[in-house]
């Protein structure tokens, strides 16, 4: 053989050896990651070659099954109340893909689940199509309802988190404006079309507000200001004048920041006072004395800057709620008011609230109560878990005194339910560097607490860039305390 033949053999040998390492490589190294990947169509096929299990709501299932023709994906997605849930259950499109609860828990619902490997030996022997398990949630239907059309009715974009203080459970998660999953749940371009126009629609319905969007919180972050200065002993009367002065002179800066209830009034008033008229200057001079270690400190023992994420069913993901490192005094005074670079979740600021509703103790907010399997088993039941003691008991009950106070004689005070203990916080987060130009946004947290123990945290926040409302009619207290009012109420059986 000549020399030129020689290195073509060799060549196409190494060629031959790596076709072979390639092959190998893909067939057992690969092989589960293929088999499994989201567009490998055959993956798709047995997504939706039997009916899917059901996300439960109260009892009910609000999602379901139906067979359609023409296609290699036997049965589609159908949801009820879709717009309602979407921010619950995802969607499920066969075109599309999957998201939240729905993309979460596809295996289980699906039945491809490993511990569902029984039943479907069971199946293939007696010729049983195979079945999915459900997704139990812990959502309240009246609460989710109220919420809902609390939201609607304003025609606003906005979003409501309702929690169970003691455990933990989402109660209500609610994003508008929303969509309908069922829209875009097939496979055709008519769908995909659809699909595209929500991604494109500037309202961005497609959005989850709760969990994935950070805003200013404004005011209601205030209840922390308060709880950070009384945990470091910056505040040790609640009733007793401070010597913040109104209007309040930023630090390194020729700035003075004034309050809506007016100098008179919040001049060196006390912290329940401040809190009662959210007296601006009290809460940026709390901020500045505690020092932007300790307010970050406190900020994250209530779940700021870390994912709020359940481990053990994986059902949560929101977006972190930041509280900035290396403030310096002007940015460290701005966030005791819940300004300047301070960011949270509505999720977030529902959190702080029941906390400290629950005496301090943050407990891990979580959406699935249940992972049923076909056979209506139990195969997982989530047990509360405790976050952290963000606050002692005794700065959160001396900062629910100072709520409890607010919803009875001040902003908070169309929250207040007969034979129900109510403690509130409104809030207008300004946006942007022209505050006169920007429509702010409105929030509104507060708590509700039964005599027979059973409780309830809400978080409101109003984006009403698209209402049809003046500047001076945005208040945290006008548009998001009877949505709260009507969630708590539902929750509690008022």
């Amino acid at each position: 053989m000549n020399r030129p033949l020689r290195h073509i053999a060799i060549f196409c040998g190494l060629l031959m050896l790596a076709l072979l390492i390639r092959t190998n490589w893909l067939q057992y190294a690969k092989s589960e990651e293929l088999a499994t990947h989201e567009h490998n169509r055959r993956v798709k096929i047995t997504q939706f070659a039997t009916p899917r299990g059901d996300i439960i709501v109260g009892g009910k299932a609000i999602t379901g099954s139906k067979e359609v023709e023409g296609t290699d994906f036997k049965y589609q997605r159908t949801f009820k109340q879709g717009k309602m849930y979407a921010p619950v259950t995802g969607y499920a499109s066969q075109a599309q893909g999957m998201s939240l609860l729905e993309n979460t828990y596809d295996s289980i619902l699906s039945g491809e689940d490993e511990r569902f490997a029984f039943q479907q030996a069971k199946g293939i022997l007696t010729g049983e199509p195979r079945r999915g398990g459900d997704v139990i949630t812990t959502i309240d239907p009246k609460a989710q309802k109220e919420a809902y059309e609390g939201l609607t009715d304003l025609d606003a974009r906005g979003a409501v988190v309702a929690l169970e203080p003691s455990t933990g459970k989402v109660l209500a998660l609610v994003s508008t404006p929303s969509y309908d999953p069922s829209v875009f749940a097939g496979n055709s371009f008519k769908e995909g079309d659809k699909f595209q126009a929500l991604v494109d629609d500037k309202s961005k319905p497609l959005a989850n507000r709760p969990l994935r969007e950070t805003f200013p919180p404004g005011s209601t972050f205030k209840i922390l200001t308060a709880a950070a200065a009384l945990e470091a002993g910056v505040v040790t009367d609640v009733n007793a004048p401070t010597d913040a002065v109104s209007p309040y002179p930023l630090p390194q800066s020729t700035s003075k920041i004034s309050s809506e209830a007016g100098d008179a009034t919040c001049n060196k008033a006390s912290m329940k006072t401040a809190m009662q008229y959210s007296c601006n200057n009290v809460f940026l001079d709390a901020a500045l004395k505690v020092g932007d270690e300790k307010m970050r400190e406190t900020a994250e023992k209530f779940g700021f800057n870390k994912d709020v994420y359940s481990e053990e069913f994986g059902d949560l993901l929101a977006t972190k709620s930041l509280y900035p490192e290396e403030l310096d005094k002007p940015g460290t005074a701005l966030t005791g008011m819940g300004q300047g670079s301070l960011t949270s979740t509505p999720m977030q600021m529902a959190m702080v609230t029941a906390a400290l509703a629950n005496d301090g103790k943050l407990m891990q907010p979580h959406i699935v109560e249940e992972l049923r399997g076909p056979d209506l088993s139990t195969l997982e039941r989530h047990d509360p878990k405790e976050m952290s003691q963000a606050v002692s008991p005794e700065t959160a009950k001396k900062v629910q005194e100072m709520m409890e106070f607010t919803a009875k004689e001040g902003s908070a005070q169309k929250a207040l339910i007969d034979g129900v203990t109510v403690g509130g916080k409104t809030g207008t987060a300004q946006r942007g560097n022209d505050v006169s130009k920007e429509v702010p946004y409105g929030w509104f947290v507060s708590y509700g607490k039964a005599s027979d123990g059973r409780s309830v945290a809400v978080a409101v926040f109003i984006d009403p860039t698209a209402m049809d409302i003046s500047r001076s009619d945005i208040s945290g207290g006008r548009l998001g305390a009877p949505i709260a009012r009507s969630v708590m109420q539902a929750v509690l059986g008022k």
